[in-house]
């Protein structure tokens, strides 16, 4: 069904409305005024025929028909009408246009039959004499109580109807004008009514465009003005809550997205909710293009769509751990849980998904540090109380034995002391690195690495291997000189220990780009590669019985990586087995 404008439902109405008023109006006035021509013409008249009827009375006792005929033409012509004059017995004695002889017996016809009865009678009909429609009015005569005739006195409707004809085209006239000003002014109204309503519409399509910010004006009338200032109050709160809940949302995405921990959500069908960055990255996935998915075809793990079905079905949270596969090997713990509304309703289920691969890492190395470090302190420790129990037991009275019982007990406390006071300067760097409490000058790095080399020199000459520094004399950084150098140490120290007899070690210290390189490359036993991501750890040894053999105490490399760390900088190593090394400490310039 087709609509219309309210426009078109109202100034049609008010245009019929006014119209078939004034065709009412117009039509019952034109009744109304024919009728009062046509009676104003008939008292007219009627006064005429009671003014002529006293002389008629004085010349019909005579009977003398010249005479009337003379008085009827003679009256005709002073009033400009026809008059004709009867007998009791319907004969006409005079008339004003026609010969009275020729003309008819009146006495059927109902002006002049009334009249005889001494009433007043009047007609209007066609006139077969004259030929036209006429108005007559006839009086009766009367003389002693009797009738003695009548005087009928006539003229012409066609007066009448120009006359009625000139007045009703003057109504017809006024009506269209009425109608046509009746239509402007319902034009106005109409306008005046729905001018705002079609703000109001327009304003209402802004706002479901999300233009809110739009304010509707406000008309003069009271009930339209009060609608477009619900709308415009409409529009402000809504303006304000959807503001409210846009920044709340873009709080939770800012949250959602900037979670560590992987959020999948699924419906009740397995299809993909929603996705954060974190989960999308752990299974390679763009998150805007997974949504709506199931999650069988947007992720490709096995345990992630077992894990989601379990929650879908499982009335509790439930936990699982599982290995994810890639370049590389992650632990990823999944928590899993029926997602609801507020009002209990289930929509499906949310899985929260935490790499612990760190985690454990970190639990396998201190695990690893806790075995390490008991095996380490237990073997001079057990050393030691063995050779004391032997000295007790009577060893003590043989000088020579118990003389090198001693060395020995000597040489492994004196490891055990070496342990123990490595592990407290190591306890000692974390600490002053994370209070803030290590002084750094600006110093020439060529200078400490320099002083380092000399430190080392003795006993790299005593295994007869060469160290050589290409260095930067200017080059300037912001160091704690003595932590730097005994970190270098270190590192020569492993270099010559682990170094063929007449080979060398090249030290080089130069700049790139925004940092300080210190590269130290010796050509000893080199390390494999499966050993390199844990060769910083405590320690942690390549080859523990030969280690132990070059009297280390496994801590080295780890204080140096966080005596680096303590300068803002990182090392990096690169090992080839049979090739040697090349340990490189990287500092920051600035």
């Amino acid at each position: 069904m087709r609509r219309h404008g309210l426009f078109w439902h109202i100034f049609p109405t008010y245009l019929i409305i006014t119209a078939l008023a004034v065709v009412a109006v117009s039509w019952h006035s034109s009744i109304a005024l024919r009728s009062f021509f046509y009676e104003q013409a008939e008292n007219d008249l009627r006064a005429r025929a009671l003014l002529l009827e006293e002389r008629v009375r004085g010349e019909l006792s005579r009977v003398e028909t010249g005479s009337l005929q003379a008085l009827a033409v003679e009256l005709g012509r002073a009033t400009g009408s026809r008059i004709t004059i009867i007998l009791p017995d319907g004969l006409v004695v005079a008339d004003t246009d026609e010969d009275p002889a020729v003309m008819e017996n009146h006495a059927d016809r109902p002006e002049i039959a009334e009249a005889m009865r001494g009433g007043g009678g009047s007609a209007v009909r066609y006139s077969h004499t004259l030929g036209m429609n006429r108005m007559y009015v006839a009086v009766p005569v009367e003389s002693g109580g009797e009738v003695r005739g009548a005087v009928r006195v006539s003229l012409p409707t066609t007066a009448i109807d120009d006359e009625f004809l000139h007045v009703r085209q003057r109504i017809v006239i006024a009506a269209l004008l009425m109608v046509v000003i009746a239509a402007a002014v319902s034009f106005a109204v109409t306008r005046r009514i729905t001018r705002p309503l079609v703000e109001m519409r327009r304003g209402a399509l802004r706002y479901a465009k999300g233009r809110l910010g739009y304010r509707l004006p406000v008309p003069g009338s009271l009930e339209l003005a009060s609608l477009s200032e619900t709308l415009n109050h409409m529009a402000e709160e809504l303006d304000r809550r959807i503001s409210t809940i846009r920044q709340q949302r873009a709080e939770q995405d800012a949250v959602f997205y900037s979670m560590k921990e992987g959020v999948i959500a699924v419906d009740m069908e397995e299809r993909l909710l929603t996705m954060n960055r974190a989960a999308g990255e752990l299974f390679g996935v763009e998150p805007a293009a997974a949504t709506g998915r199931s999650i069988q075809e947007a992720i490709r793990n096995t345990d992630i769509h077992a894990l989601a079905s379990r929650s879908l079905l499982s009335p509790k949270p439930i936990e699982a751990e599982f290995e994810l596969l890639g370049d590389t090997r992650r632990l990823l713990h999944a928590h899993g849980a029926a997602l609801r509304d507020k009002k209990g309703r289930e929509l499906g289920a949310v899985i929260v998904l935490n790499d612990i691969t760190r985690v454990r890492q970190l639990e396998n190395v201190r695990s690893d540090f806790v075995a390490n470090v008991s095996h380490e302190l237990r073997t001079p420790v057990t050393l030691i109380q063995g050779f004391v129990e032997t000295l007790l037991d009577g060893a003590i009275d043989d000088a020579d034995e118990s003389r090198r019982f001693l060395h020995i007990v000597h040489r492994h406390s004196e490891r055990l002391s070496a342990i123990i006071e490595d592990l407290l300067y190591l306890s000692r760097i974390e600490q002053d690195a994370g209070d803030s409490r290590i002084a750094f000058d600006r110093v020439p790095v060529a200078g400490v690495v320099g002083n380092a080399i000399e430190v080392c020199l003795q006993r790299a000459r005593e295994k007869d291997v060469r160290i050589d520094l290409a260095a930067t004399g200017d080059l300037l950084t912001r160091v704690n000189a003595q932590l730097l150098e005994h970190a270098v140490v270190n590192l020569l120290d492993n270099a010559v220990k682990y170094s063929e007899r007449g080979s060398s070690i090249e030290v080089n210290v130069e700049e790139q780009q925004m940092d300080v390189l210190i590269r130290v490359r010796d050509h000893g036993i080199g390390i494999a590669p499966e050993h390199l991501p844990r060769l910083f750890e405590r320690f942690y040894r390549v080859d523990k019985a030969r280690s132990r053999e070059l009297g280390g105490t496994g801590l080295g490399l780890a204080i140096t990586k966080h005596i680096v760390q303590a300068h803002g900088g990182s090392i990096d190593v690169e090992s080839t087995p049979g090739k040697g090394s090349v340990f490189t400490i990287i500092l920051p310039r600035a």
